[in-house]
């Protein structure tokens, strides 16, 4: 059971000048409400995203945040690379106060990309939603070769690698849900 919070968690806009910045997008075909729901309900991702291990929800905040903790596999060939980390999660729906919405943030506080920032964006077009996720991050505190490694591997190979996969995965059930409300719909 997780804790409720009074208060949803603030975290600012996504910071500037990051030595790793990776963007996966895509046009997803489904209206704004649909891609953002499935997005915003992290503890139901493994249930469409076989790469999801799990998903636990430690803090709960009013607007749909909190605190998550997530396992993922990157998967090379035949084989699983276990990947773990805990988010601060914060929401604004579509339709909410906030000028900039709609997004979800996450910012990430245990596992190795401790400190990394990620922000999904949503915006209406004419054959659907259009969907980015960027992760910006100055890398792990290893000294000299802290900034190479999220460069040259965990960005590149393990972000992207697991970003790209989710957001596609989450695309297509939202790309099944608008079907089969336009075919209940007839």
């Amino acid at each position: 059971m997780s804790a409720v919070r009074d208060t949803a968690l603030a975290l600012g806009p996504l910071p500037e000048g990051r030595i790793l910045r990776t963007v996966d997008e895509g046009l997803v075909r489904a209206p704004l409400d649909v891609i953002f729901a499935l997005a915003a309900d992290v503890e139901r991702w493994p249930v469409h995203l076989p790469h999801y291990r799990w998903v636990r929800m430690l803090e709960r905040d009013p607007d749909g945040g909190g605190i998550a903790e997530m396992s993922a596999n990157r998967p090379f060939g035949p084989l699983n690379w276990p990947t773990f980390w805990a988010s601060e999660m914060a929401v604004a729906p579509p339709g909410s106060a906030h000028a900039d919405g709609p997004w979800i943030r996450f910012r990430h506080v245990r596992g190795i990309t401790t400190r990394m920032d990620v922000e999904w964006r949503f915006r209406p077009v004419a054959d659907g939603t259009h969907v980015s996720i960027v992760h910006v991050w100055d890398g792990p505190p290893w000294p000299l070769i802290g900034g190479l490694a999220a460069t040259l591997v965990i960005g590149p190979v393990f972000v992207h690698g697991i970003a790209s996969r989710t957001l596609a995965g989450l695309a297509r059930a939202a790309e099944r849900r608008a079907q089969q409300s336009a075919e209940g719909s007839q």
